[in-house]
């Protein structure tokens, strides 16, 4: 009797690698270890700008010239340490997809998080997905919590990237130059540190709307404001301090830079009265 060799089963395929799960947005908010490192954070560079404050100004400055150099340093720490280090996550981290990145007996993958048109890639790379979503640094940490409300921040929305690099190679420096002047002696240069800090406000007041016009116009498909801690604390507190602070700067630029001309005219008055005597 010949003896009959069996084949062994064939092993199904196994379904593609699939990219990260984004974190869910409890009707709660989960206060971790990120959550509390994240608001510590932006404390430490609230105190470093005052510090620098101590540090740098003139003693006899205002308290005036003291907010508006603490607003200014604020805002360049910022813009460099926390979106500085999120447009690193856009350009540097990402996920590469398999090749067979689709649909495998008859199990969808998980859908990622893309946020570009359809057949609009990332740097022109259709295989990898980038942003803060797949990393696992600190500073990816960092913005998947700050995505649980604005889903934006996890991936790559070119119009956020594309405002972000304006304010990190643009209003940083910026920013930091207002303190630069702001160190100076009172009189010297007074009208052209009110024009920067003109200048630098209406950038980031224009900077948020461009941010969340979008969303308002939408319906604000990416935003999540299910409960406070994401619609009070992430949405509105640390986005309209970027609104209120640039008014206020604004409102100071126009109060001075109208008192010097007014101040120059009266002068000019002075000196034609005085020639028309002789």
């Amino acid at each position: 009797m010949g003896s009959s060799q069996s084949t062994p089963a064939a092993r199904p395929s196994p379904l593609p690698r699939q990219p990260p799960a984004l974190p869910t947005s409890p009707t709660s908010p989960s206060i971790d270890a990120t959550t509390i490192l994240s608001l510590l954070s932006v404390l430490t560079l609230l105190i470093g700008a005052y510090a620098a404050s101590l540090k740098l100004l003139p003693p006899a400055s205002t308290r005036k010239t003291r907010a508006l150099f603490v607003w200014h340093a604020f805002d360049a720490l910022i813009h460099v340490v926390f979106e500085g280090s999120f447009l690193i996550q856009c350009f540097c981290v990402y996920y590469s997809l398999p090749t067979s990145f689709a649909t495998q007996r008859g199990r969808p993958v998980v859908t990622p998080l893309l946020l570009t048109p359809p057949d609009v890639h990332f740097l022109g790379r259709g295989e990898r997905l980038y942003g803060a979503a797949y990393g696992t640094n600190v500073f990816a940490r960092l913005w998947q919590e700050y995505a649980k409300a604005d889903r934006r921040w996890g991936g790559v929305d070119l119009g956020v990237v594309s405002l972000e690099l304006l304010t990190v190679g643009v209003g940083a420096p910026l920013a930091a130059w207002v303190c630069v002047l702001l160190c100076r002696p009172e009189g010297r240069g007074g009208l052209g540190k009110w024009w920067w800090m003109s200048v630098l406000a209406t950038g980031e007041l224009y900077g948020g709307w461009m941010t969340f016009a979008p969303e308002w116009l939408t319906g604000s498909p990416n935003l999540d404001t299910s409960n406070w801690m994401y619609l009070w604390v992430y949405l509105f507190f640390f986005n309209t301090l970027w609104v209120w602070f640039p008014l206020w700067v604004l409102y100071e630029s126009y109060t001075a830079i109208n008192g010097a001309m007014s101040q120059a005219e009266m002068v000019d008055l002075v000196n034609y009265l005085g020639k028309k005597d002789d």
